[in-house]
């Protein structure tokens, strides 16, 4: 299967991957035209498994190719990743201070970032737009690093972490479009907002791996800066939304799931 896309560009690659990410987040905004009426339980599951998906993402994915490629370097090989993972984390943090956002059950009252008069519905919107940075860049970076490995087995890998990020963009692309159609916005208009959350996605992806084919040397911190800023919007924001409610044995359960789904995903393909 691999063979169809050898012989593309990275970027190229990066963009048919990050297609199928956006693809995955319509695909589950458009549930609001099947489903009358978000279900918290429902819609915590979803966040629990995506959660576990970008735990398993950042270390198979990311972190584990960082150590590996560190080890190449005259330093010590624990610097790279580890400098990277904090600016990954720091990264994020910086625009979680600065970008309005709502996260998924708070009131409206509990808005972060700058203050501004954006209603609810936007805001929501740049909550999963925040998230979605870094998952793009991790695919960019993935496909970045084919610039220095151009075997079948690194190629395999990518394309895996794209589907694992695509799997859980689909409940991504849910709980944006349900809460909104809720809220009695129009079917189309919800799923519209649900699906433009993942826009951000292909945009990052292309920053990340024009940045690594141009400071190839910085490849282990490319990696573990993605790795670190997924890290955080899991533990700041995925898993606390999805331990809102009394749905707290079966969210943490999916995190699990999702996790170990990721897991065989990258060991089995990649």
């Amino acid at each position: 299967m691999w063979e169809l896309f050898k012989n593309n560009s990275p970027v190229i690659n990066t963009l048919i991957a990050t297609m199928f990410t956006w693809g995955m987040t319509a695909a589950g905004a458009s549930l609001v035209f099947f489903v009358k009426k978000a279900n918290k339980k429902l819609l915590e599951t979803m966040l629990g498994f995506a959660a576990g998906v970008m735990l398993a993402a950042s270390f198979w994915s990311l972190l584990a190719p960082a150590i590996e490629l560190s080890k190449g370097f005259s330093i010590p090989a624990w610097i790279p990743p580890s400098l990277g993972f904090i600016a990954g984390g720091l990264f994020l943090r910086l625009l979680d201070a600065v970008l309005p956002h709502l996260h998924f059950g708070e009131a409206e009252d509990k808005a972060e970032g700058i203050k501004t008069s954006f209603k609810r519905d936007t805001l929501l919107l740049l909550a999963v737009t925040l998230h979605n940075i870094p998952e793009g860049l991790a695919v960019g970076v993935a496909f970045g690093a084919l610039f220095a490995d151009h075997s079948v087995g690194a190629l395999a890998a990518a394309f895996t972490l794209a589907l694992g990020i695509g799997i859980q963009n689909f409940p991504e692309g849910t709980v944006i479009s349900l809460p909104l159609r809720a809220g009695g916005m129009s079917k189309f208009k919800s799923f519209w907002y649900g699906q433009l959350s993942g826009f951000v996605e292909p945009v990052a992806a292309i920053f990340g791996v024009i940045f690594v084919s141009v400071f190839r040397s910085l490849l282990p911190y490319a990696l573990s800066f993605a790795a670190g800023a997924m890290i955080y919007v899991v533990v700041e924001e995925l898993i606390p939304e999805s331990q809102l409610n009394d749905n707290t044995d079966i969210a943490t359960l999916s995190t699990i799931f999702g996790f170990v789904i990721m897991m065989i995903l990258d060991v089995a393909l990649g």
